[in-house]
């Protein structure tokens, strides 16, 4: 019962790092650039879902739902908004500057994170997402984890599947192969690279709101925490690999809850971190990802 108690954690907590692992290899894949404030991104959906959910008791049973698709809007504009101004003018500068760039803007929305609702931890309120507990012996089982499993699941099957198969799909992909080639196919380089802020920001924002139901409690600087682990789960993965992000997410948690569980929460993140360099000896580009070849 504690191995099975341990797996139903761990891949909770492994898709809530998928969700935010996707928006690294989302941006990553066509711009080879770690968006290292999307982190910062996915703790703003945390505290506006707190600033929205007193607004349950007017909108009636389907107040989750708009409370969700209300926080994933303003959190797709936050990150179009995060593209045109921080990653945009400096996208034919050294990746150094972009990288610059994508801390402070990190540290900026996380410091406004502070200055607006606090530096204490705020208290997620558990009547956005109802939760009910089965117990099975000395098993228990959250409703959300399975909430959380499943959307782990329709998320990855949709993206593919708007990568793949749709006009906008085929352009970030084709964006992601040849700047050059894509533009002269006629694709907007701007709206496309736009869009892929957008979608990243919308699953982070998922997540986010996801985390903050599970744990209860929203610190201003959780981020960091988040992003570092989601960005280690999409090397893991295979960076630029959709299915290779939430896999990288799901083995990174269920290593991080099993060490925890039968070692010490203390060498969990050891235990993480020796997975990434072992791993990254025997297969540099991830478990999904794929060796590149240049020609000379």
């Amino acid at each position: 019962m504690i191995f099975l108690q341990q797996l139903i954690n761990g891949l909770t907590y492994g898709s809530l790092l998928g969700f935010i692992a996707l928006g690294y290899t989302m941006v990553y894949g066509v711009l080879k650039l770690i968006n290292f404030a999307h982190g910062d991104v996915v703790t703003l959906s945390a505290f506006l879902s707190i600033t929205f959910i007193p607004l349950m008791g007017y909108l009636g049973s389907l107040a989750t739902a708009v409370i969700i698709l209300l926080v994933m809007t303003c959190i797709c504009i936050a990150a179009a908004v995060l593209e045109r101004f921080a990653y945009r003018p400096l996208r034919s500068a050294p990746r150094l500057s972009l990288i610059v760039s994508a801390l402070g803007a990190g540290m900026v929305i996380q410091n406004a994170i502070m200055l607006i609702w606090g530096a204490n931890p705020k208290v997620f309120p558990s009547e956005l997402i109802p939760q009910t507990i089965y117990h099975y012996g000395d098993l228990s089982v959250n409703s959300l984890s399975i909430v959380i499993l499943v959307l782990n699941v329709i998320v990855m099957i949709s993206l593919i599947f708007f990568i793949h198969k749709t006009r906008s799909g085929i352009a970030i992909k084709a964006l992601s192969i040849d700047y050059s080639t894509a533009q002269l196919m006629g694709v907007n380089i701007n709206r496309t690279i736009t869009l892929v802020f957008v979608i990243g920001g919308a699953i982070g924002a998922l997540g986010g709101i996801l985390i903050g139901a599970s744990y209860n409690t929203v610190p201003f600087n959780m981020g960091f925490e988040y992003g570092i682990k989601a960005f280690i789960a999409a090397i893991l993965g295979g960076i630029g690999s959709i299915p290779g992000a939430m896999f990288g997410g799901i083995l990174l948690g269920l290593v991080s809850t099993f060490s925890a569980g039968y070692i010490s929460t203390v060498w969990a993140d050891t235990f993480a971190y020796a997975l990434l360099i072992i791993l990254l000896i025997f297969r540099p580009n991830g478990i999904f990802g794929e060796i590149s070849v240049h020609k000379v």
